[in-house]
């Protein structure tokens, strides 16, 4: 009875009890979906493809193996893979390889001494390859240091000697066999990469610009709350690149343009008889029926600027070439005779019909009444909060839209920035 309670490990009953300490890191951590696996030796974090969310996946039996401060700190480990980008954006020039996951890793564990399970790649460590590799320096600067490695340049999987003396395969489950210290030209990087990377960098651009913007909204509001409630064991200087990050720029366009292509295949249904290749037997396949109706409501009023009217229609344009969209002029109500269709393959130029106040109602009910499957609104957001939409919605303004709107949503806010652009 005591092994079918052990193989029933779920990591989210564990994970407030681990993260009360933690109030940064609880706060990102209910963003971020989890998932149990045997399909991998032991975590791992990527960007799933159907729905461009990042999420964790876990092996049960690895976790169940180690202490409460191992767990704790493996979860902070994957946690800090996404906020410093390590999947969405920072892969060297020569693409995923394993030099950069060892080099993500030692960057990442220098935030974690003493809270890992043994085998991971930890700087400075003795009796390691790396215990010559100083602590606290960047991803791209203990890349350079493994790529120049002589331990691992003639195999940077095996070491100088193919063999691949490193311990019982890596994934933090073992220490290194004796003798495997720096300059032994023994070593493997695989026996030190604790933690699985598959999948990184195979997310389409719009995939993970998406899955960045989501991103920089749950740091954002996790930033918050630790603000409120304190960081825990955050430090200060990651701190300053967390609120770095927050206020980086997005590129609108890849958001706008991922929507829309994921509103074109937006009906869709799992089936169990298409096999997911990237998570097999974890997320169902998915089957497309038709191509979906995307509507793109356009704030009227005076206070939208004519520049952020221009950016957005001369993207619409380049968007044209594969979609069609219905188009809705609108200020405190919508007037059908100015509704047209934006069809595949034409070119036009922005223009204001309309020039009223601003109701979002208006807008919304017409698009759940016709039956849309994504709804795009571009507006200053200087209107009260609208009635719930029947399909997904997201909302294009300006910076200060984004940061001062009249109302407060869970839905996609994304900022245009039109300075300088046309």
């Amino acid at each position: 009875m005591s092994d079918n309670n052990e193989a029933k490990f779920d990591l989210n009953f564990h994970t407030f009890r681990l993260l009360q300490q933690e109030p940064f890191f609880a706060a990102l951590s209910r963003r971020i979906h989890k998932q149990s696996t045997n399909a991998i030796p032991t975590a791992g974090v990527c960007i799933n493809p159907v729905t461009s969310q990042f999420e964790m996946v876990y092996n049960p039996e690895f976790f169940k193996k180690l202490t409460d401060v191992e767990k704790l700190g493996v979860l902070k480990h994957e946690f800090y893979h996404i906020i410093f980008e390590h999947v969405t954006g920072r892969l060297p020039p020569e693409g995923m390889n394993m030099q950069w996951n060892v080099a993500t890793d030692l960057a990442i564990n220098s935030h974690l001494m003493g809270e890992l399970p043994d085998g991971g790649c930890i700087p400075s460590k003795v009796g390691t390859p790396f215990e010559g590799y100083p602590v606290g320096l960047s991803a791209e600067a203990y890349y350079d240091m493994v790529k120049n490695d002589e331990q691992f340049k003639q195999d940077p999987e095996q070491g100088e000697d193919g063999e691949g003396e490193g311990g019982e395969g890596g994934q933090g489950e073992g220490e290194p066999s004796e003798g495997q210290g720096q300059g032994k030209g023994k070593s493997s990087l695989k026996d030190y990469n604790m933690d699985d990377h598959g999948g990184w960098g195979e997310a389409s651009e719009e995939a993970k610009a998406m899955a960045k913007e989501r991103l920089k909204d749950a740091v954002e509001k996790a930033a918050k709350e630790a603000s409120a409630k304190g960081w825990g064991s955050v430090s200060a200087n990651t701190r300053k690149q967390i609120m770095d990050m927050i206020t980086a720029k997005v590129d609108w366009r890849k958001v706008l343009r991922y929507f829309i292509k994921q509103s074109q295949r937006a009906d869709k249904r799992s089936t169990v008889r298409r096999i997911n290749k990237r998570f097999p037997y974890i997320h169902a396949g998915k089957k497309v029926r038709r191509q979906a109706k995307i509507a793109i409501s356009i704030d009227q009023s005076g206070s939208v600027s004519d520049q952020m009217l221009a950016a957005f229609f001369a993207e619409l344009n380049g968007l044209a070439s594969y979609a069609t969209f219905t188009v809705i002029p609108f200020d405190t109500e919508v007037d059908e005779n100015l509704v047209y269709e934006w069809k595949k393959g034409q070119k036009r130029t922005w223009e204001r019909v309309k020039c009223g106040g601003t109701c979002f109602d208006a807008p919304t009910l017409y698009v759940n009444k016709q039956g849309f499957d994504g709804h795009i609104i571009l507006t200053d957001m200087e209107a009260p909060k609208p009635k719930p939409s029947k399909c997904q919605r997201i909302w294009f303004t300006d910076q200060r839209g984004k940061q001062n709107p009249y109302f407060t949503t869970n839905e996609r806010v994304i900022a245009i920035d039109i300075k300088g652009d046309y």
